[in-house]
């Protein structure tokens, strides 16, 4: 199995457990822990694992001029990502959330080309909004979503900044993944990332009453820790090796297909043409917006663009 093809399968794994981590923050935010206790276990977590898992690696030496990246890398992909993501959901809606986080390959896209200097082919292009359209077709078409209203309407804005966050991480960690391994990336971004954090978080990861959950909530809470936090950063940055920042975001259009599968799955919803065609456009347009005739074949340009 090629490096490619590896890396397509874990941007399909991460938006597997992105799919279902709207609605499971949701369970347990803030009827179980409030929004920044969870983002400083979230970053904490993340950080030992990574540090752990380092333990088992050959040691790699960061260059001392990387760690100015690494540092901003912890305040857009750990910070600001977490902390108005966990919040604006708390606030918001999961499907408002949905929605809003499609515009995350677009910026990704314009940000491609000031930092790392990509030429965007019509192809890609075209696979980007092939994609916009089956994901907004399977969310709006829900009629279950709503952008009035002052709090919503807060917690909608915190989640677009979020996404601009994460598309900055996206494209700014790319050099870096082309001179380190993911996990020497990723245990240098959390532990930075948590020190960001801990100001906010600790006030109430203070009160947080941890015998005074169940079962459920713990369940919640560990897959958002293991899951969608160390595993999920670390498929995504793998990929990163391998494919664009662009092709990495729009697998983003999977989350709605996946959570409409789930809900079929469940007989929480019907399956009918709309979304048979909404799902066909998302997959048509990832495939697109992969375009491997575009790849360079000589990626230390990318980093020579991103250095300038």
């Amino acid at each position: 199995m090629s490096k490619v093809l590896k890396s397509h399968i874990a941007l399909l794994l991460v938006n597997l457990i992105y799919g279902a981590n709207f609605s499971i923050v949701k369970e347990v935010v803030p009827s179980s822990i409030q929004s920044f206790a969870l983002v400083v276990l979230r970053a904490g977590s993340a950080a030992i694992l990574f540090w752990v898992t380092s333990v088992f690696l050959p040691k790699e030496k960061v260059a001392r001029k990387d760690f100015i990246m690494l540092l901003l890398l912890g305040v857009f992909g750990v910070a600001i990502n977490q902390l108005l993501f966990i919040r604006g959901l708390e606030l918001s809606k999961p499907i408002d959330a949905s929605i809003i986080m499609i515009f995350n390959p677009i910026i990704v896209l314009i940000l491609e080309m000031i930092f790392l200097k990509e030429k965007v082919s019509v192809i890609r292009t075209i696979g980007i909004i092939v994609g916009i359209s089956g994901a907004s077709m399977l969310l709006v078409f829900k009629g279950d979503f709503s952008f009035s209203g002052p709090v919503i309407s807060f917690g909608n804005m915190l989640i677009f900044i979020n996404c601009i966050s994460w598309a900055f991480f996206l494209v700014l960690v790319k050099p870096l993944m082309l001179k380190y391994r993911t996990v020497t990336i990723m245990k240098w971004v959390f532990a930075f990332g948590f020190v960001y954090v801990l100001p906010f978080g600790y006030p109430q990861l203070h009160v947080f009453d941890a015998a005074g959950i169940g079962f459920v909530a713990w369940a919640c809470i560990g897959y958002i820790l293991v899951a969608s936090t160390y595993l999920a950063y670390f498929l995504n940055t793998y990929a990163l090796a391998e494919l664009t920042p662009s092709v990495a975001s729009v697998y983003i259009y999977m989350q709605p297909v996946i959570a409409t599968i789930i809900a079929i799955a469940l007989k929480q919803d019907k399956p009918d043409a709309m979304k048979f065609v909404s799902a066909a456009l998302v997959v048509v347009g990832i495939y697109l917006a992969g375009d491997r005739s575009r790849r360079r074949k000589n990626p230390e340009a990318d980093i020579a663009g991103a250095e300038q």
